[in-house]
């Protein structure tokens, strides 16, 4: 536990709080961080008879809709009767009184969370399937009716790449530490080169192997985790963004770009993004529009991770680093374009 992010008089009154609004949360409180994201602040919060996960997020100045912890809280509790896998939602606190910023907490499940997406940690003849299971899972989400769920205000269906370009264009605008003239090509490339057609699924908006629990002993997706950029969007977004590992290097957010994936074990592009259009019955496929656009947004992203740091918010203690990755992203996405 950090002070920056919990001190003392923050963890007695989550400890209160909790014994007050979750069974089996009672007796003493055994907190500690979960080290590895960018993003909420996550810790485990373990009790004699519960084991939770609390999300929170960041201290500081944020940027507008950024670390929407409750609409994370909403989207998995709604999803809970669905086959797609997610942590029991248990509780969702809005008072800042209790820890200064809003919280929930969930169930802690007994599983994998891959270190690398080549995913060293695996023998070569299992690495494939975790990637398949992915896509497969995936395509389980993007099934899901949504309308049905109750979500029909979770996002604005229709018009997502234009709204998502809009909206990925201020935050850059809004959190860029630096000059790049690859992303401001992108920012003109991008809405002159959509496709025509919409659709909309439920969007995690961050899916990657990263954000997936494994069950312990086998490739099997038990849990899908980080949900603070789901939306109402277009399913090939994505799909798209879950296969950005081929277009970086390792040294740019641990991607695959020069590996000898057939020694590893692992799946190029095109049979990952086959299997997802297999499972989910579509006629088409990721295009260079969906790639550009994922890594073009994931970029901005990395900046704003960056911009946290140099403002002293970051969660993260290798935010700095993470955050100059942004370059690479976008220099990857001009090279598709």
């Amino acid at each position: 536990m950090t002070a920056t992010v919990l001190n003392a008089q923050d963890a007695s009154r989550l400890q209160t709080w909790l014994a007050q609004h979750v069974p089996g949360a009672q007796g003493p409180m055994r907190l500690e961080r979960i080290h590895g994201g960018q993003s909420n602040p996550t810790f485990f919060a373990n009790f004699d008879e519960a084991a939770l996960v609390l999300r929170k997020q960041p201290p500081g100045e944020l940027l507008p809709s950024a670390h929407a912890v409750d609409r994370e809280f909403r989207i998995q509790q709604a999803l809970a009767d669905t086959d797609v896998p997610v942590p029991r939602m248990r509780a969702f606190c809005e008072d800042r009184g209790v820890i200064g910023t809003p919280f929930y907490v969930m169930d802690r499940l007994q599983g994998r969370v891959l270190s690398s997406q080549s995913i060293p940690e695996l023998p070569p003849a299992q690495r494939r399937a975790c990637w398949l299971a992915m896509a497969e899972t995936l395509a389980r989400l993007h099934a899901v009716d949504w309308a049905a769920l109750g979500l029909a205000d979770y996002g604005k269906p229709g018009n997502f790449f234009a709204r998502q370009i809009n909206r990925w264009t201020r935050q850059w605008q809004a959190s860029r530490t630096r000059e790049d003239a690859n992303i401001e090509r992108l920012i003109k490339w991008l809405p002159a080169h959509t496709p025509p057609g919409d659709e909309t699924t439920i969007a995690h908006g961050d899916f990657r192997l990263g954000n997936l629990m494994f069950h312990p002993n086998e490739p099997r997706v038990i849990a899908v985790l980080d949900w603070e950029l789901s939306t109402l969007g277009h399913p090939l977004a994505d799909a798209a963004y879950s296969a950005m590992a081929w277009h970086t290097a390792p040294s740019a957010f641990d991607g695959l770009r020069g590996l000898d994936l057939a020694a590893l074990g692992l799946p190029t592009q095109a049979e990952y993004l086959g299997h997802y259009q297999a499972c989910s019955g579509r006629g088409d496929g990721v295009s260079n529009f969906h790639l550009a656009f994922s890594l073009f947004r994931f970029a901005v992203i990395l900046e704003g991770i960056s911009a946290r740091a140099q403002s002293g918010n970051a969660f993260a203690e290798d935010a700095v680093a993470v955050g100059r990755q942004s370059a690479a992203f976008a220099q990857a996405a001009v090279e598709l374009i």
